[in-house]
């Protein structure tokens, strides 16, 4: 730490230089990475963190685990930004992303300790990683042009190994494939341009964005904004199920005299459904307007005109056509009235959201008021939405609206039952990384091997391709190859493992498999560790497979996060002005 003063800067703070700023960053850094080791991996642990107020959130989930967290260090704060940029992107793999960062920024430090300047260390790791995306994308990936559900439930399955649903994974990875694919779309020029700009797809990387494939054949989009998840207390986990093309919404029947169920009476004729972001209750004159009367008529006529007002309204709703009503705001008792009377379902406080998803869903949009242009109310038959049927059902403790046969775009809600709170908020996550996996596999049609096989050959190759680097950057080079087997060293040591021997063997394997002259050595660039068993196997036909976006995506993020860490030679901490006054 260095005084202002003696360095001619009269700065109101302190300033840190040279190695104490780097070892610091580096300290916070590793000390972030090692509170989301233990949980990487199918045998990985669970967090529990408990706020201030005494809330309890329990997961395995890296993302989650750091954005609870309270972290005030800035180089440590870019790790916990890392992993939500990389929950973002891709949905899963926040953990690893993380714990490569913190390893390579470890071995970045040593290399400055030892003589190596920074600015050598940074153009080394991006020749790395250069060197490593290239290799992925021509030897580890593996093209799935017509995509089977077998490789995609395996990819949700290795998603949710590690999950507090690792044990149905089998049930769930079906729930999640059967999710994503109930909501395709065809997709557009410049979604396959956000595809091919993400390095998802290295076939179609030289020719032109186009919605279709050179075959002819059209591309698809699988947003997953359209998949509702829906969270209900009781039954186990597997009594979870998907309303494939329907919508449940957390509502109720506002009044018993209701219906239970509205379907439509004929093909064609579908159950119309309104959908407003506004008040249904009784007319009231605006704040600050004073009427006078002296005449006591003229009150009950002014009440009765407030009441015709609401009667209106809701009889330019009834008269759209619509069977169902859903609204964000509140409904009085004189509307609910009209609406028993019409044998219509009406539900208030709906979240705005889910009526935003059912509004995509049936085809209608959110209403937030019935003045037109010309000042008259009026409401467009247009802005309904349609569906087969709609029906509450009683699901736990409550009730819920579920909507069937939207007539929208693809649409889909996956109910989930769990024994509690702090299980449902787990399940959650685990399958919204799952969703996210399938979606992204989906859209590339590619996917790696898991379970450490992409960082061991990656280890290998960046070894040998080292070698032929005549700079100081060859031994950067190697100590980024070293720093990848930080994963498969982690999984080992989470399953509790001999971790020194296992990534030996997988090292020996993959080194055979590439410098081998025969043909039949080349499948060894698929072996992986199995934890269970604490054995080397080929993981590609065990089914341990990833997206190839989350694992080029895992490395560009974690090294451009060293990379910014490690170019900081100076902190100046400015001291509070409050203090001086």
């Amino acid at each position: 730490m260095s005084n202002p003063a003696s360095t001619g800067l009269f700065i109101n703070g302190q300033r840190e230089t040279g190695q104490d700023v780097r070892i610091g960053n580096v300290t916070a850094a590793l000390a972030v990475a090692n509170i989301v080791k233990s949980s990487l991996g199918p045998v990985g642990l669970d967090k529990m963190l408990v706020d201030d107020i005494g809330d309890v959130l329990i997961t395995n989930d890296g993302a989650t685990i750091l954005k609870s967290l309270e972290v005030e260090h800035p180089a440590a704060r870019v790790l916990v930004d890392l992993a939500n940029l990389q929950d973002q992107e891709v949905g899963d793999g926040t953990t690893s992303v993380v714990i490569i960062a913190s390893e390579l920024l470890r071995r970045g430090n040593d290399l400055v300790k030892n003589g190596i300047h920074p600015t050598t260390i940074i153009s080394g790791y991006r020749s790395a990683l250069k060197a490593a995306v290239s290799y992925i994308k021509k030897q580890m990936v593996v093209n799935v042009a017509e995509l089977g559900d077998e490789h995609l439930i395996n990819a949700a399955k290795t998603s949710m190994s590690s999950k507090i649903i690792g044990k149905e994974s089998d049930f769930f990875s079906k729930l999640a494939v059967d999710a994503v694919k109930s909501v395709k779309m065809n997709a557009t020029a410049a979604d396959v341009a956000g595809y091919d700009a993400m390095g998802a797809s290295s076939r179609d990387a030289e020719t032109p964005a186009a919605a279709t494939t050179k075959s002819g054949k059209q591309r698809y989009k699988y947003p997953l904004s359209a998949i509702h998840i829906l969270k209900a207390h009781g039954k186990s986990s597997m009594d979870s199920h998907l309303i494939d093309g329907g919508f449940a919404i957390n509502a109720m029947r506002a009044a018993q005299g209701m219906p239970t169920f509205v379907e439509s009476a004929e093909e064609g004729n579908p159950v119309k459904i309104a959908m407003l972001d506004m008040n249904l209750q009784r007319h009231r004159m605006g704040m600050g307007v004073q009427v006078i009367v002296k005449d006591p008529a003229e009150i009950e006529r002014i009440k009765k005109r407030e009441m015709d007002i609401t009667r209106e309204r809701i009889r330019k709703i009834i008269d759209a056509g619509a069977k169902v009503v859903l609204t964000t705001k509140g409904v009085d008792d004189l509307c609910m009235k009209y609406f028993v009377e019409a044998g219509i379902i009406c539900a208030r406080r709906c979240n705005r959201e889910d009526l935003k998803r059912l509004a995509k869903a049936t085809g209608g949009r959110v209403v937030t008021t019935m003045a037109d242009m010309e000042g008259n109310e009026t409401f467009d038959p247009e802005s309904l939405g349609g569906c087969d049927s709609v029906r509450e059902v009683r699901i736990g403790d409550g009730e819920m609206l579920y909507v069937y046969g939207c007539k929208g775009h693809g649409a889909s809600t996956i109910v989930l039952r769990g024994a509690n709170e702090y299980m449902l908020d787990e399940m959650d996550r685990a399958l919204h990384d799952s969703l996210c996996v399938v979606k992204r596999m989906l859209e590339s049609s590619t996917l790696v091997p898991g379970g450490g096989a992409a960082e061991a050959a990656l280890s290998v190759y960046l070894d040998d391709y080292a070698n032929t680097i005549k700079s100081r950057e060859q031994m950067v080079i190697q100590e980024y190859a070293d720093a990848l087997l930080v994963i498969p060293k982690t999984l080992s040591v989470n399953a509790a493992k001999d971790a020194s021997e296992l990534v030996a063997k997988l090292r020996s394997i993959h080194a055979k498999g590439q410098h081998s002259e025969d043909d039949a050595d080349d499948a060894l660039k698929f072996m992986g560790l199995n934890l269970v068993d604490g054995t080397i196997r080929d993981n590609l036909l065990a089914g341990v497979v990833e997206p190839a976006i989350s694992k080029i995506k895992s490395l560009r993020f974690a090294t451009e996060a060293a990379i910014t860490i490690l170019r900081i030679d100076d902190r100046i901490t400015l001291n509070d002005d409050k203090g001086l006054q």
